[in-house]
């Protein structure tokens, strides 16, 4: 068998890897809607054998790196490619002097799980994905945020990357009104809105919820804020079970996977 290499991505490469990127999900893949800004953004790494058969990306910020857009040719799983991908990335991670690694895997994608596991990562959340509609609905009072505590939120989802939150990260999103508040009694939820950075009119939400009154409060802006904004889609990410609310659609929910890398 040829040696494998493991290399940064080119952009002769994406003709290669979108072939088998085609149907890994029911509804296909997103590789090639991200693929020229990862190029760009680097850490794009390549598992060759004579062709590329294998894709991993990998974003190093502040003390963790996030891993993400693994994909091996069909033909060539089984032989641990994955693997040698996440270990290429945390190798970097650890001469970077970085603390942690993360990773999102559905819970449902056991090979996955099982791969991660093997390499000593642990469940340390588990996430709900939803969908919720843009539509006029002004049911709603919440309040704009100037402060957030930090070690209760630890991650916001930014372009389905858990990034830190410090106080530096908050002051930035409280200075473009992208953090929410609802409150009823001693309860609050709090929101962070993003823009998605890879798919035009989509917005990313982080919604932690405490209480179903204050969760529906903050649903009811995004929905209106969605229209008023010309948004086509609101994406919401959460630990918390939502409570049932129009057009509010629970798609899938993944593993948060984390690991010290000293």
């Amino acid at each position: 068998m040829v040696d494998l290499i493991i290399r940064e991505a080119n952009t002769k490469d994406k003709i290669h890897i979108l072939k088998f990127c085609k149907h890994t999900f029911s509804w296909g893949d997103y590789i090639e809607q991200v693929w020229d800004f990862w190029l760009s953004e680097g850490h794009l790494f390549i598992c060759e054998n004579q062709s590329p058969i294998g894709i991993c990306h990998a974003f190093y910020s502040k003390d963790q790196i996030w891993i993400e857009g693994i994909r091996i040719n069909p033909n060539f799983r089984r032989q641990k490619i994955a693997s040698k991908l996440v270990k290429h990335a945390e190798s970097i991670g650890k001469e970077k002097n970085i603390l942690f690694s993360y990773m999102l895997i559905d819970t449902q994608n056991t090979n996955s799980l099982s791969m991660a596991t093997s390499l000593n990562y642990d469940i340390f959340q588990t996430w709900n994905f939803y969908s919720l509609e843009p539509k006029i609905n002004q049911n709603y009072i919440v309040n704009f945020e100037k402060s957030l505590d930090c070690k209760s939120y630890q991650h916001y989802v930014k372009s389905w990357r858990w990034i830190p939150l410090d106080d530096k990260e908050v002051s930035l999103l409280s200075q473009q009104n992208k953090i929410i508040s609802s409150s009823v009694d001693e309860n609050t939820s709090f929101a962070i809105i993003t823009d998605s950075e890879h798919f035009d009119k989509t917005m990313i939400v982080t919604l932690f919820s405490v209480h179903n009154d204050t969760a529906t409060q903050i649903l009811s802006f995004l929905q209106n804020y969605a229209l008023d904004k010309n948004y086509e889609r609101i994406q919401i990410l959460t630990i918390d079970k939502l409570p049932t609310f129009d057009t509010l659609e629970h798609k899938i929910s993944f593993h948060l996977m984390k690991k010290f890398l000293h």
